[in-house]
C-alpha cells in the first residue's frame, strides 16, 4: 500500500505516522527525542525513529514509505533541508532533509517548520478549511504564526514569515530573548500568564491554566492578569490583520483551551480596536497536538503530487 512517514519533532517528543494515499492513518508512534544526551543524539533519534517506521511500512503494508515530511521547531531553512538552529534541540545547521533521505532509502523528503507545518494542517483540514486567507496564532511557551494562501503557508523570503510573537505590542516593556523589549510573547504566551497569574497569587506553581479557572471563577486577581494579556494579544492580532488582512484568525496552543473564557473577551477586543480593516472570523483552532504530524503528512503528499491539489489527510 503506497504511504508516506509524517514526523512531528517536538523539545521532549516526537509523533508520528503512515498515511496512506487516500488519507488514511495507518500506524502512530510516539518517543523521547532524547535531548539530554546532546544535539547529536537528537538527530540520531530522529534518524533511527524514521528508520523503523520505514521498517514496519515494508513489513506491514508490502512496500516501504514513498516520501516523507518531517516538521521541527526552530529557525528552519525549508528550501535548503537545513534544521538551522532550535534553542530547545541544541542543534545548529543540520542537513535533516538529506540525512533522512539517505537513511530512507533516496525517497523525497520535506524539512517544515512545526508552526508553519501546523498551519498547514489547520488550513487544508482543521479551523481554516475553506479559507482562502488564514493565520494561525498558537499559544504556547512561546507565541507564533503561520500565514495562509490559497492552501500553503507562507515562509517568507528567509524563513522567518508569521513571527507575530515577536512584534512589540508595550514598547520599552518586559526584555525577550530575541533582544527587543516589549514582544507580544512576553505578554500572552501561556508562560508569560503562567508568570504573572503565579506572582498575583502568590502560588509559584500556579500556571495559565489556573488563572483561567480563577477567571471563571470571579476572582478580580486573575481578570486583570487575564485582560492584561488579552489586550496584549488583541493589539498584535490587529496588527498582524492590518498587514495580512486574513479571512479567518485560528488560535490554538494551551491558552485555546480555556475556550469561551479567551474567545469571548479576545473577539471584542480586536473589534473594538479594528478601524477601516475587516474583522475577520476568530476561531479555535481543531486539530490540537496532531497538527504537526498530519501537516507533515501534507508536505510528504506534496512532494509525490504536486501537479493537483494534494489529498487530505483523515483526522
Amino acid at each position: 500500500m503506497r504511504h508516506v512517514i509524517a514526523l512531528d519533532v517536538g523539545g521532549t517528543g516526537m509523533k508520528a505516522a503512515l498515511v496512506a494515499a487516500d488519507g488514511e492513518l495507518l500506524h502512530r508512534a510516539r518517543r523521547a527525542t532524547g535531548r539530554d544526551r546532546g544535539p547529536d543524539a537528537v538527530v540520531e533519534s530522529i534518524l533511527g525513529f524514521a528508520a523503523e517506521l520505514r521498517a514496519h511500512g515494508a513489513e506491514h503494508f508490502g512496500a516501504p514509505a514513498a516520501a516523507a515530511g518531517v516538521a521541527v521547531p526552530g529557525i528552519v531553512d525549508e528550501r535548503r533541508g537545513v534544521a538551522a538552529y532550535a534553542a530547545n534541540l541544541g542543534w545548529r545547521d543540520v542537513p535533516l532533509r538529506d540525512l533522512l533521505a539517505e537513511r530512507l532509502g533516496g525517497v523525497p523528503v520535506a524539512l517544515g517548520h512545526d508552526v508553519r507545518t501546523g498551519g498547514l494542517a489547520e488550513g487544508r483540514l482543521g479551523a481554516g478549511r475553506g479559507a482562502d486567507r488564514f493565520l494561525f496564532v498558537p499559544l504556547g511557551t512561546g507565541i507564533a504564526g503561520a500565514i495562509g494562501i490559497d492552501g500553503r503557508v507562507e515562509a517568507g523570503a528567509h524563513g522567518f514569515a508569521g513571527e507575530i510573537g515577536h512584534i512589540v505590542v508595550r514598547p520599552g516593556g518586559t526584555p525577550c530573548p530575541c533582544g527587543q523589549r516589549g514582544c507580544l510573547e512576553r505578554f500572552a504566551s501561556a508562560a508569560a500568564v503562567s508568570q504573572a497569574w503565579a506572582g498575583a497569587c502568590g502560588d509559584p506553581d500556579a500556571d495559565a491554566a489556573d488563572c483561567a479557572k480563577a477567571v471563571e471563577a470571579g476572582d478580580p486577581r486573575a481578570r486583570a492578569v487575564w485582560q492584561d494579556a488579552v489586550d496584549a494579544l488583541a493589539d498584535g492580532l490587529v496588527t498582524a490583520l492590518t498587514l495580512l488582512d486574513p479571512r479567518t484568525l485560528i488560535i490554538g496552543g494551551g491558552l485555546a483551551g480555556a475556550g469561551d473564557t479567551l474567545f469571548a473577551p479576545l473577539r471584542e477586543a480586536v473589534r473594538r480596536r479594528v478601524t477601516f480593516q475587516k474583522l475577520p472570523t476568530i476561531v479555535p483552532a481543531a486539530l490540537g497536538d496532531s497538527a504537526g504530524c498530519l501537516g507533515a503528512a501534507l508536505l510528504a503528499r506534496d512532494l509525490l503530487d504536486t501537479s493537483t491539489t494534494p489529498p487530505e489527510v483523515t483526522t
